[in-house]
């Protein structure tokens, strides 16, 4: 069975298969932060959608990161590790583009287990 969760006029924030959370692109909501506090927001956001859904940052399986300037890349990068314990990084990939809206610096999409 497949649950489509959090709709919006344009997408479903978290699809849910089975024990697979599928999250959609999260920015942060203060988009004058510089990298590491739109990293930091983008986090706090996606631990929230987890947890609302019976998950948390231990089960995150992927993550595609997706940043605006890959100049920030470290900024981020700092952010990232910080917030998952070693043993629970993710598999991930980081993809520079052109423009994420005015003012987002990062967007991350998440896959996890419940």
């Amino acid at each position: 069975m497949i649950e489509r969760i959090d709709r919006t006029p344009i997408m479903h924030r978290v699809v849910r298969h089975q024990d697979t959370l599928y999250l959609s692109g999260i920015i942060a909501a203060d988009l004058a932060a510089p990298m590491a506090g739109q990293t930091r927001q983008v986090l706090e956001r996606l631990e929230a959608l987890l947890a609302r859904h019976g998950s948390g940052r231990s089960k995150v399986l992927a993550a595609t990161i997706y940043l605006s300037d890959m100049t920030q890349k470290a900024a981020m990068n700092e952010v990232w590790i910080s917030w998952f314990a070693a043993e629970d990084l993710p598999a991930r990939a980081t993809i520079g583009v052109a423009d994420l809206g005015p003012g987002v610096l990062i967007e991350v999409v998440a896959t996890a287990v419940c």
